[in-house]
């Protein structure tokens, strides 16, 4: 018997009616068509438009209703509607009941009122009028209808009593609801901008193609800078945006209004009071701003992170008190599903092609689902770190993508430097690279201090020309002579003003070549960083070991461009950002960008571009510009004698080495007929570490011997000069007399 009770209840909770024959919602959807075509039929008795039987029921009921008649096609009418719009509850009990109820007490009152209630509102009203007076009557009858519209409808109302009289004697009780109304509506305007973001997904692969093709058309050069003028009479044509992919996924955001209600009770728990305020919808998080009443704390509620963690089943929660340039603080709760950035769109933006910023890359989008881009000459260097696996190869390879895109190879050019070697050796020959990417220590080094060189050459023109920057000299200098090339004005030709493209230059693991050569490479990047930017020369270092050895002091002081992917500690994203919030992104491209000018970082989602898009657009570069790839360059400088940064990429060179107390040292170890290292270390007042590197140095140019374990070196006959020093001077100053050298010395 208990069975069969659990098999009805069970039957009856999944929707079959207690006969089994149809289902429950068929049953409320048959008695809702009849109730209101009784409805109707009564409403039309009325006028005489029902027919003889229409007549008969109008003048029958009238008899008993009197007026309240016309009561009875309206309450026909709530329960038709209430028979479609509930349809999990007993077709059969409370609603017919509540009909009954709303009738009856409608007619005590209409009698009440007017004594035309006919036999069956007499007989409710008088009783009532006897014993609690027509006042109380008509309370009485009133809150009868209000249960029975309740009891027909299932509607609870919850009222919290001491709120209630708060709000009464609180001035702000106008303020109260408007405040209230306004959080309904920010959170509503989230929920209408999830359900848009999802149409766009879906129109976004025709919109895609449609855009492509219209680009296709439009002019070559639309978007470049008018010093993009090419020398050659080819025509510069960017690789087709088909080759890239669009945005893919929609962010998935969970139930935004209970995430809000639970936000605003959680800190309510702790007697912080807030007010919800907008919701931004990003790829990767969505933010709940709220807005904190008069004396709260933020550190209070920087305090409840992980009770929000908690409360909101999410990790981790990022709390952002207060938002740039507004007075609100920012939850940011990851994404049930993440949604893609594609570098496609947000290349093929008008703000993007548009942009007449030669070095303007695409960064991703941010928070609220907008595009955020920087220019690379403003920052003007970058640093990237992260944990690994972070994305910062990719975020490497889209913002080196957006700017093969923007420019010709006549107006930009990389060194690439990957140690790693699997990472940038995919733009080998490529039009815009100065050399192949460069994959061993000692030759980054060299190529860096070529650089440095150029640096200084650059200077000169500028210096020449009276020009301040690149930028003067490309306007008022280059573009002329380009212009005046193309209308082929007479002894345009005759001198030509040197050219002076960008020069980015791509380190993309720092720490590999810290360990490698410390000194020499952070003295470089930190002279490069203090002066290239006027010269067109602009760093982009990448590391995955965001320690202060790496990410040196000198180094953060001459980048004030940072962009800090997942790390594994707070103590990682300071050493980046100078700041928190690092530890807490989602990896995958999430990251915190800090420019020049931003006094706070702006999470970001990197736009995401992979190895065959790269490929394809590589090969494209190489098919397209066979015939103008560049000649290996020899980083030398020849004929200089103060060249102190000389060097040849393709040879192994001493330059490397260069110490300005080389001499000195050899000087020492010579008049005292021995050498060790712990004698250096004392005589020349230096470090254990530099004084081994002379030791080397001048075991390798045959001034000591060879080490025989703790017994001091050798002495061997060694040259007064430098081989390297001796190359560099004219054929005749090598060949001066004995005798002259040793008054130099001496």
């Amino acid at each position: 018997m208990a069975k069969k009770h659990k098999r009805k209840d069970r039957a009856f909770e999944n929707g079959s009616s207690s006969t089994g024959i149809i289902s429950r919602e068929t049953l409320n959807t048959i008695l809702g068509v009849f109730a209101l075509v009784i409805s109707i039929f009564l409403l039309l008795g009325a006028f005489g438009l029902a027919g003889r039987v229409g007549t008969l029921a109008y003048e029958f009921f009238s008899y008993l209703f009197g007026i309240g008649y016309y009561l009875m096609p309206l309450v026909f009418l709530l329960l038709s509607i209430s028979f479609f719009h509930e349809r999990k509850r007993d077709p059969v009990g409370a609603q017919i009941f509540g009909s009954a109820l709303l009738f009856v007490s409608s007619l005590g009152l209409v009698n009440l009122i007017s004594s035309k209630g006919g036999i069956v509102g007499g007989v409710i009203s008088k009783p009532l009028i006897s014993l609690f007076d027509i006042y109380l009557s008509a309370i009485l009858l009133v809150a009868l209808i209000t249960i029975s519209v309740l009891v027909i409808f299932d509607i609870n109302i919850r009222l919290n009593v001491f709120a209630l009289i708060k709000n009464l004697f609180s001035r702000g009780n106008g303020a109260e609801v408007a405040r209230t109304q306004n959080e309904e509506a920010m959170i509503n305007k989230a929920v209408e901008k999830v359900e848009h973001q999802d149409t766009r997904y879906k129109g976004q692969d025709t919109n895609k193609k449609q855009e492509t093709r219209n680009k296709k058309q439009m002019d070559e050069n639309e978007g470049f800078t008018p010093m993009m003028l090419r020398r050659s009479g080819k025509p510069w044509s960017p690789p087709p945006l088909s080759l890239l992919e669009g945005d893919r996924g929609k962010p998935g955001v969970g139930d935004i209004k209970a995430n809000a209600n639970l936000i605003k009770r959680t800190l309510l728990n702790f007697g912080i009071m807030v007010e919800m305020d907008e919701i931004s919808i990003g790829p990767s998080v969505t933010r709940y701003a709220l807005k904190p009443a008069e004396g709260v704390k933020l550190s209070k509620i920087l305090g409840l992170q992980t009770n929000l963690e908690l409360a909101l089943a999410a990790h981790p929660v990022r709390i952002e008190a207060p938002i740039p340039g507004k007075s609100l603080v920012g939850i940011e709760v990851p994404n049930t599903q993440k949604s893609t950035i594609g570098l496609g769109s947000l290349v093929s933006d008008p703000a993007f092609m548009e942009s007449e910023k030669p070095l303007y890359v695409a960064l991703g989008r941010d928070i609220a689902g907008a595009s955020r881009y920087a220019n690379l000459d403003k920052m003007p260097h970058l640093l990237i770190a992260g944990a690994t696996g972070s994305g910062k190869s990719v975020s490497i390879h889209a913002i080196i993508t957006s700017l093969l895109y923007r420019n010709p190879p006549e107006n930009l050019k990389f060194i690439m430097i990957d140690p790693k070697r699997v990472e940038l050796t995919m733009y080998n020959n490529i039009p815009h690279l100065l050399t192949p990417v460069i994959t061993d220590p000692k030759k980054a080094i060299l190529a860096l201090k070529w650089v440095a060189k150029e640096m200084e050459r650059r200077y000169d023109i500028l210096e020449k020309n009276s020009s301040r920057d690149i930028d003067s000299y490309h306007k008022n200098i280059l573009q002329p002579s380009l212009e005046n090339s193309k209308l082929k004005i007479e002894n345009s030709e005759a001198q030509s003003p040197d050219p002076m493209p960008y020069m980015i230059i791509i380190i993309d693991e720092l720490a590999d070549l810290m360990q490698s050569y410390p000194r020499e490479l952070e003295s470089a990047i930190v002279r490069l960083a203090q002066m290239s930017r006027a010269v067109g020369i602009h760093l982009i270092l990448s590391t995955q070991r965001p320690s202060v050895n790496i990410i040196t002091g000198l180094i953060k002081a001459n980048i004030p461009a940072r962009i800090a992917l997942q790390v594994a500690s707070q103590i990682d994203s300071r050493t980046i950002l100078d700041a928190a919030g690092a530890e807490k992104l989602l990896g995958s491209g999430d990251m915190l960008y800090q420019g020049a000018e931003m006094s706070k970082p702006v999470r970001i989602q990197s736009a995401y571009i992979s190895e065959r898009e790269v490929k394809a657009v590589t090969k494209y570069l190489r098919d397209a510009y066979a015939d103008e790839l560049s000649d290996e360059i020899n980083f030398s400088a020849e004929n200089v004698s103060n060249a102190i940064f000389s060097a040849n990429l393709g040879e192994n060179s001493d330059d490397l080495d260069d110490d300005e107390l080389y001499e000195e040292a050899r000087e020492t170890i010579t008049q005292a007929g021995k050498a060790s290292t712990s004698f250096l270390q004392r005589k020349l007042r230096i470090g254990y570490a530099r004084a081994a590197r002379l030791m080397d140095m001048l075991e390798e140019r045959g001034v000591i011997g060879a080490g025989s374990g703790a017994k001091p070196r050798e002495v061997l006959n060694a040259p007064r000069f430098d081989d390297s020093v001796e190359a560099r001077l004219p054929q005749e100053e090598a060949e001066l007399p004995d005798d002259t050298n040793d008054g130099d010395e001496n």
